[in-house]
């Protein structure tokens, strides 16, 4: 991708901080609303998960070889112009950032076949205006019994609204209505990044 087509910063100009990809993706929604680098209503906020939280991702930086890494959740972001078109935006993984949308499917999604049940995918789907109007995270799941941080948190003030101060297992949980679209793994890629989808592409689980 020419740099003039880039909507976010480069990968290494990239807020981030380890752990907390649901604040790097938000960040990636700032920028590119502050900066106004794509429309916002072609830009998505994933999340990856499912009831059990234990989701399988290929191709992370975590990862050893070729072992998926077992996450209880993941967020990257999305850019759909057209099923051709859609890009990923990962900043924990090792393939290029952006990275077409068909490509991560086949290297870091792969498929729900031949896996247990119980690693099966959920994605769900939020508008990138409505993640910035709504997410709020106090980075409580993040602090042991002790009080002490997991990992060391992002420097910035936690993210939260004015009537909010944490959400974040709204987003996460699959099964309780929340933001945004809650889609099987086959059916967010039928209608994300298959040639074909179109006004018969599968109806998600939910949707808000």
């Amino acid at each position: 991708m020419a740099p003039e087509e880039r909507i976010t910063p480069s990968r290494e100009n990239c807020v981030y901080t380890q752990c907390y990809c649901e604040e790097n993706v938000w960040k990636l929604c700032e920028f590119i609303r502050t900066e106004r680098t794509a429309p916002l209503e072609h830009v998505f906020v994933v999340f990856i998960s499912n009831e059990n939280r234990t989701v399988p991702l290929w191709k992370q930086k975590s990862g050893h070889g070729d072992q998926p890494v077992i996450w209880d959740y993941h967020v990257v972001l999305l850019q759909v112009d057209g099923p051709e078109n859609s890009l990923i935006y990962d900043l924990d993984s090792v393939m290029s950032f952006p990275c077409s949308l068909k490509l991560y499917a086949a290297h870091a999604l792969r498929s729900d076949r031949g896996i247990k049940p119980a690693y099966h995918r959920l994605l769900r789907v939020v508008p990138a205006e409505s993640y910035l109007r709504n997410f709020a995270s106090d980075r409580s799941h993040m602090r042991n019994p002790d009080g002490s941080w997991k990992m060391p948190p992002p420097l910035y003030p936690p993210i939260h609204t004015t009537e909010c101060q944490m959400n974040l297992d709204d987003f996460i949980n699959m099964d309780a209505a929340g933001w945004g679209s809650v889609y099987r793994l086959h059916h967010f890629l039928s209608r994300y990044a298959s040639s074909s989808s179109s006004s018969s592409s599968p109806a998600a689980l939910t949707s808000s």
